[in-house]
């Protein structure tokens, strides 16, 4: 049973009861309702209470049953709320914690509805791409009015309890009261005002919306949320449906939402966004690391280097409410460290989302030191210095002498061997990559690079530290660049070929940012510093020679263009604005060195550009797989999702090729392969196989 029936004082309670959050799957649906009927048949019971056990109400229906046979198998969502509110007897919703989504939509099919403080209410369809199909947006606007309905469905966002008393709420209980007792005073009274000629018991569905002008208001409601939607389609489905609310019988209107949902439950953007959902709680799931496996405490923290990475790992501590020690070499470097994070944290102030007593309290969580003895005690150690073996190899030996026995010994390469690094201390189950994404304090990926020798307990510790420090933690396996920057290293690889070809920058970016991506390579390259890749591109020379790179960063690095912070990189910039400008500097020397290679320029169509940079991931994304490196293929598209901008519509990566379909993919890479630097696109054998069995990467 998923659903406990008990009466008291002549009221039949119904507990939802399917932890963690009384999600209306088919098995409580199916309990719920025979609960509904059974006190329906009793005649000693007057009213029914229906609430949740546990920490919540219902966090709504189970979204893993969507597209699933188990969705339309009876009792569907439909016919549990019907139950409800066809019910002869007053039924109450008596809400606390969470009530969210399909538990919204049952409540407001019960006849009335009762709730303690803050509890948070809310229908989030539109966050999946989706919109409330079970009823939400015809009775929602009936019940708080249009306006308040629409903000609600269109946002997602959640609203507190105490904010609806009046409107979705009959009563809202003071804080500690027994809710289920006093829901059950509450349905006995409304119990007694039914006597003979007493009027029906009020319905949700029988109201009208009210509105002064509510055609002004949804013509202005469509141009604000299409201007904002961008490209997902499920906001602008919600306003239609919640229209449908004032220009359609209650009934129709019913219909009309469902056929939306049922067309929005189809779309590549709802089923990208539930894909990213679900990747989002996989990720922090490693097969031989247990939920319970212990974890190590961490109540201090130090991070090595004061540079723009560094304070931005010293300000996610900060946030967390973690004492955090910042360890540099000369006082100049410390200090201009420190006045960093001390401007960025008066910008948040200023912005108002930031508390001037909250800015006190995280600055006076940050010190800084030149001593390695003033970090001794600390729990963990993230090492943020230059990305070099010999720095780092420096930095972790002497970490090694003077770190307390059992501290976590953490670096935030980007490339380079964490097994290496892990070799240069006595204590390698202690050593784990962190890599933070710039800015640190911002950007929500964590990739945890596991090393040989990393102990279990380590992992657990440092996917429990990324939801404490507000990120999303993907574990990577050891080889160059990790799985981020492997696989945007080909990516990057083919967009300086596309230079070779006859591309220009702006094309290249223009057409990657029509695709969605938050930016293009060259725009980044000028963000994150073109010196960075070249110290890269160098390294690589010497360890795997035979791989080919266009020479146009090369040359661009030679001329001391690095980026934004030289004012030139791939483009232009005009001091304090990061507006790029095409640079004839660099057009110029791009066709240039297409001449000195003998190359005939050629017009490449966007299309193309595209295919080249997406495939190029999705080719070395599969590579990933095979090896091991990344756990899953959901786990690559979260890196690309929340680390490199890759659009959210579309899923990640590894999701997009399976939209596209594997046999498309491999035909395209195939058809490159042939054409300039064709050695760069060898087919990954995963892909192969699955394009022949005709699956895909998340099949």
């Amino acid at each position: 049973m998923s659903a406990d029936y008990q009466v008291q004082n002549n009221v039949a309670v119904i507990t939802l009861n399917n932890p963690p959050v009384n999600g209306l799957g088919l098995a409580t649906r199916t309990a719920a309702v025979e609960a509904l009927q059974l006190a329906e048949a009793d005649p000693m019971v007057k009213a029914i209470v229906i609430t949740g056990a546990g920490k919540a109400f219902s966090g709504g229906a189970d979204i893993r049953e969507f597209n699933s046979p188990k969705a339309l198998t009876e009792p569907t969502l439909h016919t549990l709320i019907r139950t409800a509110e066809g019910s002869s007897k007053p039924v109450v919703a008596a809400i606390h914690s969470v009530c969210m989504g399909g538990g919204l939509e049952l409540a407001l099919g019960c006849n009335y509805r009762v709730a303690l403080p803050g509890a948070q209410i809310a229908l989030p369809e539109v966050k999946l791409g989706l919109l409330p199909g079970a009823g939400g947006t015809q009775r929602l606007p009936r019940v708080i009015g249009l306006e308040a309905a629409l903000d609600m469905i269109v946002s997602g966002n959640p609203v507190s309890s105490e904010k609806l008393a009046g409107s979705l709420f009959d009563e809202v209980f003071p804080a500690g009261t027994d809710l289920v007792a006093a829901a059950v005073d509450f349905a006995n009274k409304m119990a007694e005002v039914r006597r003979p000629g007493a009027p029906p018991l009020p319905k949700v569905r029988e109201r009208k919306v009210e509105h002064a002008d509510a055609q002004g208001f949804l013509d202005a409601a469509r141009a604000r949320v299409k201007a904002a939607a961008g490209a997902f389609p499920a906001p602008l489905e919600c306003v239609e449906t919640i229209a449908a609310s004032v220009n359609m019988p209650f009934e129709e209107g019913c219909k009309f939402e469902r056929s939306r949902f049922i067309h929005l439950t189809q779309t590549v953007e709802s089923k990208a966004l539930r894909h990213a959902f679900f990747a989002e709680r996989a990720a922090g799931k490693v097969p031989d690391v247990p939920s319970d496996t212990p974890v190590r405490e961490i109540g201090s923290a130090a991070v090595i280097g004061a540079g723009t990475m560094g304070g931005g790992i010293a300000m996610n501590f900060a946030n967390a409410g973690i004492p955090v020690t910042i360890l540099e070499t000369k006082q100049e470097a410390l200090d201009k460290g420190l006045a960093t994070i001390r401007k960025n944290y008066e910008n948040t102030v200023k912005k108002g989302k930031l508390a001037p007593e909250k800015f006190e309290q995280r600055m006076g969580l940050v010190k800084g030191s030149l001593d390695y003895a003033d970090i001794a005690q600390a729990d963990i150690v993230i090492e943020a210095v230059f990305e070099d073996m010999g720095v780092k190899e420096s930095v972790f030996r002497r970490l090694d002498q003077v770190m307390r026995p059992g501290a976590i010994l953490a670096s935030n390469t980007s490339t380079l061997d964490l097994n290496k690094i892990a070799s240069f201390t006595s204590r390698p189950q202690d050593v784990i990559g962190l890599h933070f994404f710039s800015p640190a304090n911002v950007m929500k990926l964590l990739e945890i690079v596991r090393g040989a020798q990393t102990g279990k307990d380590v992992l657990a510790t440092a996917l429990a530290l990324s939801k404490k420090l507000k990120k999303i933690g993907v574990v990577s396996g050891v080889c160059d660049g990790f799985i981020g920057n492997r696989m945007v290293e080909q990516y990057i690889r083919q967009a300086g070929f596309l230079l070779d070809e006859g591309a220009l920058p702006q094309q290249v970016d223009r057409a990657i940012e029509g695709f969605g991506f938050a930016m293009g390579p060259f725009r980044m390259g000028d963000l994150a510093g073109n010196d960075i890749g070249w110290a890269i591109r160098k390294r690589r020379a010497l360890e795997m020679p035979e791989v080919a790179y266009s020479k146009t960063a090369d040359l661009l690095c030679e001329a001391g263009r690095f980026g934004q912070k030289t004012g030139g990189g791939w483009y232009d910039y005009q001091a304090g604005d990061r507006t790029p400008h095409p640079s004839q500097w660099v057009d110029e020397m791009i066709v240039q060195h297409s001449k000195d290679l003998g190359i005939q320029r050629r017009e490449i169509a966007d299309q193309e550009i595209v295919e080249r940079l997406v495939y190029a991931l999705v080719n070395e994304g599969a590579k990933i797989l095979e090896e091991g490196i990344a756990l899953r293929a959901s786990d690559i598209d979260m890196v690309y999702l929340t680390g490199y901008g890759f659009p959210l519509y579309r899923g990640g990566p590894m999701f997009h090729a399976d939209t596209v379909g594997l046999a498309n993919v491999l035909a395209a890479i195939e058809k490159y392969g042939r054409a300039y630097h064709g050695e760069a696109w060898k087919p990954a054998s995963l892909l192969q196989r699955l394009a022949a069995e005709g699956r895909g990467f998340n099949s």
